[in-house]
């Protein structure tokens, strides 16, 4: 199958073959619909079966606010494969946050959390970038190794270095100070790159999902000297944990 044109698509398409399809979600949209969804609310995965022609699955999820590198199957036997490969320990998933506080060196999160009644096990590690000590915020990059609902978030809040943007469980007057200083009307989480070998080819995919240009524009503003390497399966920004 040839690959769409990025550019003729209102989802951009970052890789596909003829077993699924990456994406580059925009914050706001559902990845597929659930019990959170409006009654008319169009989901991701119906916008990019429309794109495509064809059905998508869902193989793994990201947050409404969050923006990112998504993967859908294109049928239901290459969603098994996919999901199963996505809980691979070699896959990695590497996520971009503008966190509350300094952050001075890396650290790893390492606390259960609730899905439903039950506490599951949930790990997240932590690599500062940058720190702006006038706004007192820090871009980290972020790896989980589980994939807790609302994981990166909740773990952050738990040792007080909530997202900014984020309404669930940030802190509503430092959202407000960055909505009207810095014009940032979403939660500052991305889904920056997905490491993952192709479950039917055993190619190694580097998928990267660009940084909108929202959040861009927040991080020249605040970070104007620094500088951001793309982590990649050598380089996941990670080292030493």
């Amino acid at each position: 199958m040839s690959q769409p044109n990025p550019g003729t698509h209102l989802i951009p398409i970052l890789w596909m073959d003829d077993t699924a399809v990456a994406v580059n979600k925009p914050a706001g949209l559902l990845v597929h619909n659930s019990k959170w969804a409006g009654p008319k609310e169009t989901s991701l995965r119906q916008i990019v079966a429309q794109q495509l022609g064809r059905r998508t699955f869902p193989i793994h999820r990201l947050d409404r606010p969050t923006s990112g590198v998504l993967l859908y199957a294109l049928s239901s036997e290459a969603a098994r494969a996919w999901h199963a490969q996505l809980r691979h320990p070699d896959t990695h998933k590497t996520y971009l946050a503008l966190a509350r506080g300094q952050i001075e060196a890396p650290r790893t999160i390492e606390r259960p959390l609730k899905d439903g009644k039950t506490p599951r096990p949930a790990i997240t590690h932590i690599q500062p970038l940058c720190y702006n000590a006038d706004e007192h915020v820090t871009l980290v990059i972020a790896r989980i190794e589980t994939g807790r609902r609302h994981q990166i978030r909740r773990h952050l809040s738990r040792i007080a270095h909530q997202i900014i943007g984020d309404t669930t469980y940030g802190k509503g007057r430092i959202n407000r100070y960055f909505r009207e200083r810095y014009n940032l009307h979403r939660l500052f989480l991305h889904a920056w790159t997905l490491d993952i070998t192709h479950p039917f080819t055993g190619e190694r995919l580097h998928l990267i999902a660009p940084l909108p240009s929202n959040l861009l524009q927040v991080i020249y503003q605040l970070f104007p000297d620094c500088s951001i390497e793309q982590p990649n399966s050598r380089n996941l920004g990670m080292q030493p944990i």
